[in-house]
Protein backbone atom coordinates (compact mmCIF):
# COMPACT_ATOMS: atom_id res chain seq x y z
CA UNK A 1 0.00 0.00 0.00
CA UNK A 2 1.10 3.58 -0.59
CA UNK A 3 1.96 5.80 2.33
CA UNK A 4 -1.10 7.26 4.04
CA UNK A 5 -1.79 10.56 2.33
CA UNK A 6 -1.19 9.46 -1.27
CA UNK A 7 -4.12 10.87 -3.20
CA UNK A 8 -6.00 10.07 -6.38
CA UNK A 9 -7.13 13.02 -8.50
CA UNK A 10 -10.84 13.34 -9.05
CA UNK A 11 -11.57 11.99 -12.54
CA UNK A 12 -12.57 14.47 -15.21
CA UNK A 13 -16.30 14.51 -15.84
CA UNK A 14 -16.12 17.58 -18.05
CA UNK A 15 -13.57 20.24 -18.81
CA UNK A 16 -11.05 20.84 -16.04
CA UNK A 17 -11.18 24.33 -14.53
CA UNK A 18 -8.73 26.87 -15.85
CA UNK A 19 -6.35 28.14 -13.20
CA UNK A 20 -3.27 30.28 -12.66
CA UNK A 21 -1.86 27.30 -10.75
CA UNK A 22 -1.68 23.66 -11.77
CA UNK A 23 -0.36 20.44 -10.29
CA UNK A 24 2.59 19.07 -12.26
CA UNK A 25 2.49 15.28 -11.72
CA UNK A 26 6.09 14.07 -12.02
CA UNK A 27 6.51 10.31 -12.46
CA UNK A 28 10.14 10.09 -13.59
CA UNK A 29 13.32 11.71 -12.33
CA UNK A 30 11.45 14.90 -11.41
CA UNK A 31 9.90 13.07 -8.47
CA UNK A 32 13.25 13.96 -6.89
CA UNK A 33 12.85 17.62 -5.88
CA UNK A 34 16.58 18.31 -6.27
CA UNK A 35 16.34 17.24 -9.90
CA UNK A 36 13.18 19.33 -10.49
CA UNK A 37 14.93 22.40 -9.10
CA UNK A 38 17.30 22.23 -12.09
CA UNK A 39 14.27 22.86 -14.30
CA UNK A 40 12.96 25.61 -12.04
CA UNK A 41 16.14 27.49 -11.11
CA UNK A 42 18.54 26.18 -13.76
CA UNK A 43 21.50 23.84 -13.42
CA UNK A 44 22.75 20.35 -14.16
CA UNK A 45 21.24 17.41 -12.24
CA UNK A 46 23.51 14.91 -10.52
CA UNK A 47 24.55 12.26 -13.05
CA UNK A 48 23.03 14.19 -15.98
CA UNK A 49 24.69 15.44 -19.15
CA UNK A 50 22.64 18.57 -19.78
CA UNK A 51 22.55 22.07 -18.28
CA UNK A 52 19.04 23.52 -17.96
CA UNK A 53 18.27 27.24 -18.29
CA UNK A 54 15.49 27.17 -15.70
CA UNK A 55 12.08 28.84 -15.59
CA UNK A 56 11.19 32.51 -15.85
CA UNK A 57 9.78 32.11 -12.33
CA UNK A 58 12.47 30.29 -10.35
CA UNK A 59 10.53 29.80 -7.12
CA UNK A 60 10.16 26.34 -5.63
CA UNK A 61 6.76 24.58 -5.74
CA UNK A 62 4.13 25.95 -3.38
CA UNK A 63 3.23 22.39 -2.32
CA UNK A 64 4.19 18.79 -3.07
CA UNK A 65 1.95 15.77 -2.46
CA UNK A 66 2.12 12.05 -3.33
CA UNK A 67 -0.45 10.96 -5.89
CA UNK A 68 -1.57 7.80 -7.66
CA UNK A 69 -2.49 8.11 -11.32
CA UNK A 70 -4.36 5.57 -13.44
CA UNK A 71 -1.98 3.81 -15.83
CA UNK A 72 1.60 2.63 -15.85
CA UNK A 73 5.22 3.76 -16.10
CA UNK A 74 7.44 2.26 -18.81
CA UNK A 75 10.99 2.83 -20.06
CA UNK A 76 11.80 3.39 -23.72
CA UNK A 77 14.15 4.99 -26.26
CA UNK A 78 17.50 6.59 -25.38
CA UNK A 79 17.94 9.60 -23.12
CA UNK A 80 20.31 12.38 -24.17
CA UNK A 81 20.69 13.35 -20.52
CA UNK A 82 21.09 10.01 -18.74
CA UNK A 83 21.76 7.49 -21.52
CA UNK A 84 19.53 4.43 -21.27
CA UNK A 85 15.76 4.43 -21.39
CA UNK A 86 13.50 7.30 -20.37
CA UNK A 87 10.36 7.06 -18.27
CA UNK A 88 7.00 7.52 -19.98
CA UNK A 89 3.40 7.34 -18.80
CA UNK A 90 0.68 5.31 -20.51
CA UNK A 91 -2.61 6.36 -18.89
CA UNK A 92 -4.45 3.62 -20.78
CA UNK A 93 -2.42 0.77 -19.29
CA UNK A 94 -3.87 -1.16 -16.32
CA UNK A 95 -2.89 -0.38 -12.75
CA UNK A 96 -1.85 2.75 -10.88
CA UNK A 97 1.33 4.77 -11.14
CA UNK A 98 2.87 6.53 -8.14
CA UNK A 99 3.84 10.13 -8.83
CA UNK A 100 4.64 13.34 -7.00
CA UNK A 101 2.46 16.36 -7.71
CA UNK A 102 3.97 19.83 -7.40
CA UNK A 103 1.81 22.95 -7.25
CA UNK A 104 3.30 25.34 -9.81
CA UNK A 105 2.14 28.38 -11.69
CA UNK A 106 0.87 27.67 -15.18
CA UNK A 107 3.92 29.56 -16.46
CA UNK A 108 6.32 27.36 -14.49
CA UNK A 109 4.62 24.24 -15.82
CA UNK A 110 4.94 25.63 -19.35
CA UNK A 111 8.65 26.25 -18.86
CA UNK A 112 9.31 22.82 -17.33
CA UNK A 113 7.45 21.20 -20.23
CA UNK A 114 9.38 23.31 -22.75
CA UNK A 115 12.70 22.13 -21.33
CA UNK A 116 11.53 18.50 -21.46
CA UNK A 117 10.60 19.15 -25.10
CA UNK A 118 14.10 20.56 -25.76
CA UNK A 119 12.66 24.01 -26.35
CA UNK A 120 13.63 27.33 -24.79
CA UNK A 121 11.40 28.46 -21.92
CA UNK A 122 9.30 31.46 -22.84
CA UNK A 123 5.68 31.67 -23.96
CA UNK A 124 3.03 29.93 -21.89
CA UNK A 125 1.57 26.77 -23.37
CA UNK A 126 -2.02 26.78 -24.56
CA UNK A 127 -3.60 24.47 -21.99
CA UNK A 128 -7.16 24.85 -23.25
CA UNK A 129 -7.08 21.59 -25.23
CA UNK A 130 -5.80 19.35 -22.44
CA UNK A 131 -8.14 20.97 -19.91
CA UNK A 132 -11.12 20.42 -22.22
CA UNK A 133 -10.46 16.81 -23.25
CA UNK A 134 -7.83 15.43 -20.87
CA UNK A 135 -5.23 15.06 -23.61
CA UNK A 136 -3.53 17.35 -26.14
CA UNK A 137 -0.72 16.57 -28.57
CA UNK A 138 1.48 19.64 -29.00
CA UNK A 139 3.98 17.98 -31.32
CA UNK A 140 5.45 14.63 -32.43
CA UNK A 141 8.18 14.48 -29.79
CA UNK A 142 8.63 12.17 -26.85
CA UNK A 143 7.28 14.54 -24.19
CA UNK A 144 5.03 16.70 -26.36
CA UNK A 145 1.70 15.15 -25.37
CA UNK A 146 -0.06 16.70 -22.37
CA UNK A 147 -2.32 14.61 -20.14
CA UNK A 148 -4.76 15.75 -17.45
CA UNK A 149 -5.61 12.74 -15.21
CA UNK A 150 -8.01 14.78 -13.09
CA UNK A 151 -8.36 17.55 -10.53
CA UNK A 152 -6.94 17.88 -7.02
CA UNK A 153 -8.09 20.56 -4.56
CA UNK A 154 -9.66 22.47 -7.42
CA UNK A 155 -6.48 22.62 -9.52
CA UNK A 156 -5.96 20.56 -12.69
CA UNK A 157 -3.33 17.80 -12.54
CA UNK A 158 -1.08 17.88 -15.62
CA UNK A 159 1.82 15.86 -16.92
CA UNK A 160 3.44 15.09 -20.25
CA UNK A 161 4.38 11.89 -22.06
CA UNK A 162 4.78 10.38 -25.52
CA UNK A 163 1.85 10.16 -27.97
CA UNK A 164 2.06 6.40 -28.41
CA UNK A 165 1.03 3.43 -26.26
CA UNK A 166 3.58 1.46 -24.24
CA UNK A 167 3.03 -1.59 -26.47
CA UNK A 168 4.14 0.48 -29.49
CA UNK A 169 7.31 1.87 -27.93
CA UNK A 170 10.91 0.79 -28.42
CA UNK A 171 11.53 -0.35 -24.85
CA UNK A 172 14.96 0.25 -23.32
CA UNK A 173 16.40 -0.25 -19.84
CA UNK A 174 17.19 2.97 -17.92
CA UNK A 175 20.59 3.95 -16.52
CA UNK A 176 21.55 3.60 -12.86
CA UNK A 177 21.78 7.40 -12.46
CA UNK A 178 18.26 7.87 -13.78
CA UNK A 179 16.88 5.11 -11.56
CA UNK A 180 18.60 6.75 -8.61
CA UNK A 181 16.54 9.91 -9.05
CA UNK A 182 13.33 7.88 -9.36
CA UNK A 183 14.22 5.94 -6.23
CA UNK A 184 14.91 9.08 -4.21
CA UNK A 185 11.65 10.61 -5.40
CA UNK A 186 9.58 7.56 -4.51
CA UNK A 187 11.15 7.35 -1.07
CA UNK A 188 10.61 11.04 -0.35
CA UNK A 189 7.07 11.25 -1.74
CA UNK A 190 5.59 7.87 -0.88
CA UNK A 191 7.83 6.62 1.92
CA UNK A 192 8.56 3.33 0.17
CA UNK A 193 11.34 1.02 1.32
CA UNK A 194 14.35 0.29 -0.88
CA UNK A 195 13.06 -3.22 -1.49
CA UNK A 196 9.65 -2.01 -2.59
CA UNK A 197 11.13 0.64 -4.85
CA UNK A 198 13.45 -1.91 -6.49
CA UNK A 199 10.58 -4.34 -7.03
CA UNK A 200 8.35 -1.65 -8.52
CA UNK A 201 10.93 -0.15 -10.89
CA UNK A 202 12.24 -3.57 -11.90
CA UNK A 203 8.75 -4.71 -12.90
CA UNK A 204 8.03 -1.81 -15.27
CA UNK A 205 8.01 -2.51 -19.01
CA UNK A 206 11.50 -2.04 -20.42
CA UNK A 207 13.23 -2.03 -17.03
CA UNK A 208 15.30 -5.16 -17.47
CA UNK A 209 15.42 -6.85 -20.85
CA UNK A 210 13.29 -4.51 -22.94
CA UNK A 211 10.33 -6.87 -22.74
CA UNK A 212 7.03 -5.67 -21.42
CA UNK A 213 6.14 -6.56 -17.82
CA UNK A 214 3.00 -8.58 -17.47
Amino acid sequence: MARSGARRPEPLTGAAPGSARVWYAAYGSNMNLDRLVCYLAGGRPSGGAREYPGCRDRRRPARAVPVLLPGRLYFAFESRVWTGGMGFYDPMDPGEMPARAYLLTAGQFSDVAAQEMHRAPGPDLDLSGVLATGRARLGPGRYETLVCPGVLDGYPVLTFTAPWRSAEAELNAPSAAYLGHLSEGLAAAHGWSEARIAAYLGSRPGARTGRSAQ
